[in-house]
């Protein structure tokens, strides 16, 4: 199981509330279970119990974007690091769900949790999978979206460090936002210079210009 699945926990966990539209998908077990995706037998050890703790990991790691999108790295990684102090991991070899096209085994790393309920679970593979994102890539690949009023939060995985929203449509909101607010600004320029002009014509006694003193 790729690294990279294991930090998508996390953006799960984290963008299940957009706390600015006010809106919150995480009010159910079946909300908690649907979290876990494919991973079916951790989900089933979820129960209503979760639902709360879920929540409460979920603004740990809300957390730790924020601090990682407003540029405090060393805030970032002590939240981060304090996550996996209480939900640790044990890293093993895995390989009995692939094989190759001669039925070897495909071995990768795989993060073996040992939890005492759902939340811990799904907390350690969290927070270890975005440990392992932020160590590789930077702090700075921890991102919240730009397009309010969405923070989504996502993990930039560019090759030049240009992501800033969650989504594509995220992205073209943005920009139709940005090109409406260009063309509002150019219309007004042309009525701002006439108005300008029309006030300084007014100021001078019949539209005419004043000389200045000969000194003589």
């Amino acid at each position: 199981m790729e690294l990279a699945y294991y930090s998508d926990y996390a953006v799960r966990l984290v963008n299940s509330e957009e706390p600015v539209r006010g809106k919150d998908v995480l009010t159910s077990v079946e909300a908690v279970r649907d979290l876990f995706g494919a991973n079916s037998s951790a989900a089933r050890r979820a129960t209503d119990a979760d639902v709360t703790r879920f929540r409460s990991v979920r603004a740990r790691l809300r957390s730790v974007f924020e601090a990682a999108d407003g540029g405090d790295e060393t805030l970032a990684v002590d939240l981060l690091n304090s996550l996996l102090l209480e939900f640790p991991v044990s890293p093993q070899i895995s390989g009995h769900d692939h094989r190759d096209d001669d039925g070897r085994p495909l071995w990768h790393m795989h993060l073996a949790d040992h939890p005492s309920n759902a939340t811990a679970g799904f907390a350690a593979i969290a927070a270890m999978g975005l440990a392992f994102h932020l160590t590789e890539f930077g702090v700075d690949r921890l991102g919240l979206c730009q397009a309010a009023p969405c923070r989504n939060a996502y993990l930039d995985t560019s090759t030049n460090r240009s992501r800033r929203y969650c989504s594509d449509r995220c992205a073209t909101r943005a920009n139709v936002a940005a090109y409406r607010a260009r063309k509002r600004l150019e219309a007004e320029r042309p009525e701002s210079s006439g108005r300008a002009a029309e006030s300084a014509q007014r100021a001078t006694p019949n539209g005419e210009r004043r000389s200045a003193p000969s000194g003589r």
